[in-house]
């Protein structure tokens, strides 16, 4: 071992340093998050700085400049990044392992290619298995530039005299830095690397675009500070088994968070879904007991999904209670308040809760609509076709009013539903006049509103 190397453990949550390994880190109070790792002598001056002679400035002496925005070609990825990519920006993607990252950001950079300077660097695959896929989707794209290498500083040499307008790294865990001894893909190497693309598309003005893997929890892999360095921080969601993708905004500084962009997976890669309320809600059958359609919100956009609810009686001591798309703890309280404010015992019951379509449903304008596919699957009574269903519920057996009722009526509108249960609070002159609106304060107002009491 060198003499200007030394080992150390940096804990993946926080960047924690030890110079012995723990078990738990006294900073962040993680478990077995320390990752060992040979850090060069050299890193104390690996961060450059950004500008010469920094000053202070008085906040109202600052000049504003409009942020010039990049359409990627895409436009349901343009309205996930905030209208799209801004200059000097650093963007981060993460996803499971074949739900088509590679893909999206191919088919972007083929669009990009055609007015800017772009370099997609591969470490993962060779430019010949790129072009073949290029290929395969039909893109046409003579000016996009490739390069399969995994050493940053051979990545910057090339981008500092090509200065391009967009830099892709697929992906950030394959990259590594000689200043470090540790192996591609560890904390040092991935902190260390992103850092220096982040420092590139800052003092160059390029957008710096990275793609992350994901550990099996669902979070992007490598230390935390990593998200805190990018601008912007995408997730590609979806089930591998259907077509349809999300790509969800979890950070954006130039842009709104929770914003979402669907796709459907074609032969021909990633096809935008304009309308992606028509394609979570099934119109074609007769109602179901246990399925209720509701108008949720993702970021700004109003999106109609299906929730499903199954209740059966459970010969286990303890019942399941098993959620796809939703939080499992406020199903359990959902339950709760059922119980003692409406009269439905579901204790010796299974319950099973799926929002249809792959999407998650976090906000909790969603509980009216679990709470009457809930009692219409216990009952074996449909809720009338054509009625869309949202609204908060509280432990006292309250509906509480959500934000923004008159956009998700307008969007049930639009599809053709006929009613909708909502909120009283939410009742306003701007909601459209074909809906026939059931107006509710509480679930048991709201049962009987739909024929289930």
């Amino acid at each position: 071992m060198s003499s200007k190397t030394k080992t150390a453990f940096c804990c993946a949550e926080c960047d924690f340093r030890s110079p012995k390994w723990v078990g738990q880190c006294p900073d962040c109070g993680a478990w077995n998050s320390l990752v060992e790792s040979l850090a060069s002598a050299q890193i104390s001056s690996r961060f450059p700085v950004y500008g010469a002679n920094p000053q202070l400035q008085r906040l109202n002496a600052v000049a504003l400049e409009e942020q010039a925005r990049v359409s990627s070609g895409l436009p349901e990825l343009d309205r996930v990044l905030g209208g799209g990519l801004v200059a000097g920006s650093a963007v981060l993607i993460g996803g499971d392992p074949g739900i088509g990252k590679s893909t999206l950001l191919l088919q972007a950079l083929a669009q990009l290619s055609l007015h800017y300077t772009t370099i997609y660097v591969t470490g993962e695959e060779s430019v010949q298995q790129v072009a073949l896929r290029a290929r395969r989707l039909g893109l046409d794209a003579p000016e996009l530039q490739l390069l399969a290498e995994n050493r940053l500083e051979t990545v910057l040499e090339l981008a500092q005299s090509t200065k391009p307008a967009i830099l892709v790294a697929d992906s950030i865990q394959t990259l590594y830095s000689e200043l470090l001894q540790s192996t591609p893909g560890s904390v040092a190497q991935v902190r260390e690397c992103a850092a220096k693309l982040v420092s590139f598309a800052k003092q160059t003005g390029a957008v710096v675009i990275l793609v992350g893997h994901v550990t099996k929890e669902g979070m992007i892999a490598g230390p935390r500070i990593l998200e805190h360095m990018v601008d912007t921080v995408l997730y590609f969601e979806g089930d591998r088994s259907s077509s349809f993708r999300l790509i969800r905004a979890i950070k954006n500084r130039f842009g709104a968070v929770n914003e979402i962009g669907v796709f459907a997976m074609t032969e021909r890669g990633l096809r935008e879904v304009t309308n992606p309320s028509a394609m979570f809600v099934s119109r074609t059958r007769e109602p179901a007991p246990g399925s209720v359609v509701l108008a949720t919100l993702e970021g700004t956009r109003p999106l109609l999904v299906e929730v499903q609810a199954l209740v059966d009686r459970s010969p286990l001591a303890n019942p399941r209670r098993l959620t796809v798309g939703l939080e499992q703890n406020r199903l359990a309280m959902l339950l709760a308040m059922l119980h003692r404010h409406a009269g439905f015992a579901l204790y010796d019951h299974d319950v099973f809760v799926n929002v249809v379509g792959g999407v998650r449903v976090t906000e909790p304008a969603a509980d009216l609509a679990v709470v009457l596919a809930i009692v219409s699957s216990l009952r074996s009574e449909p809720v009338a076709a054509g009625t869309v269903v949202f609204g908060e519920v509280g432990l006292a057996g309250e509906v509480r009013p959500v934000q923004r009722g008159a956009d998700r009526l307008r969007e049930a509108d639009k599809l053709g539903f006929g009613s909708a249960v909502m909120p009283l609070d939410n009742r306003s002159k701007q909601f459209p006049k074909q809906l026939d609106l059931i107006t509710v304060g509480r679930v048991t107002e709201a049962l009987t509103g739909v024929g289930l009491n």
